[in-house]
């Protein structure tokens, strides 16, 4: 993988090339690029794809100790990533953390079109069980250490109150070990974690929320039909919010709705962005 030395430390991250528009898919945390795989299969023909992987949990390089890592740092370094590959005119997809939606107002120049599938929104973080449960194993010494060993389990990582409730298809062991071993045998990956759940507030999206009016480019908010811990009517209420946007559910998916169902998001992706086009495209 290419990578890339930011403010914070170096990044790895995935590049399809080629001339077409350029996609940027931001993952959510604990998780890495691999996530989207199927998804940028199904763009790559057309677009340049690229997927930094964001330093949330599943990276491999640790990031400096003074780094900021909250949801405001990681927001402000995807936005460093842009610039630093001087990206223009960017479709930003976002997933499952809601850090997109901080750029809003402060760091969108180069985001010509926004795409924000189930993510954290609103009033609502930490989502569900998943997401308290982090939250209150890093306020206690160790706690994060502890609760992370349930993901040595693919068992146990795929209850509902894990990975499971945020997926309907299956999760192969392969990757639960490629999502969570960073986490698991490296304390300085688990320190920038912990420092991220730490650092970012409970109204922090609810905050945010107040610039969405002000981003009247093209705006599609995506959702799984079936998702439970970023419940839709969340989805809904955001996508009002954004004054040229639109709403529409993906069938048979909860969170992770690049997994579970990438077909119809790489459909949403690409008639949203044919219906939107720039000067120069199409």
């Amino acid at each position: 993988m290419p990578e890339i030395e930011l403010s914070a430390g170096t990044i790895d991250y995935d590049d399809t090339g080629g001339d077409g528009p350029v996609v940027v898919l931001a993952h959510g945390l604990g998780f890495d690029g691999s996530v989207w795989a199927e998804v940028v299969a199904g763009l790559r023909a057309d677009f340049r794809v690229l997927v930094p992987v964001l330093p949330i949990g599943s990276h491999r390089r640790p990031m400096r100790p003074d780094a900021d890592l909250s949801a405001h740092g990681i927001a402000r370094l995807l936005a460093e990533f842009m610039d630093r590959l001087e990206l223009c005119d960017v479709t930003l997809v976002q997933n499952d953390t809601g850090t997109a939606q901080l750029l809003v107002g402060t760091r969108d120049e180069r985001i010509a079109r926004l795409v924000l599938t189930s993510c954290e929104a609103l009033d609502n973080y930490p989502p569900g069980v998943q997401g308290r449960l982090l939250t209150a194993a890093c306020k206690v010494p160790g706690g994060l250490f502890l609760l992370l060993q349930s993901f040595r389990f693919p068992f146990l990582a795929r209850m509902e109150t894990s990975l499971g409730g945020m997926t309907r298809k299956r999760l192969p062991r392969e990757l639960i070990a490629r999502w969570y071993g960073p986490l698991l045998t490296n304390r300085h990956i688990r320190r920038d974690l912990a420092k991220f759940c730490r650092a970012t507030r409970k109204d922090c999206y609810l905050r945010a929320a107040r610039n969405l009016p002000s981003f009247t480019r093209p705006a599609l908010v995506a959702w799984g039909a079936e998702d439970r811990m970023m419940p839709p009517e969340t989805g809904r209420r955001l996508a009002r919010l954004l004054p040229n946007g639109r709403y529409v559910e993906i069938p048979g998916a909860r969170t992770l709705v690049q997994w579970d169902n990438p077909e119809a998001l790489t459909g949403e992706i690409r008639r949203f962005v044919a219906a939107n086009p720039l000067p120069g495209e199409g």
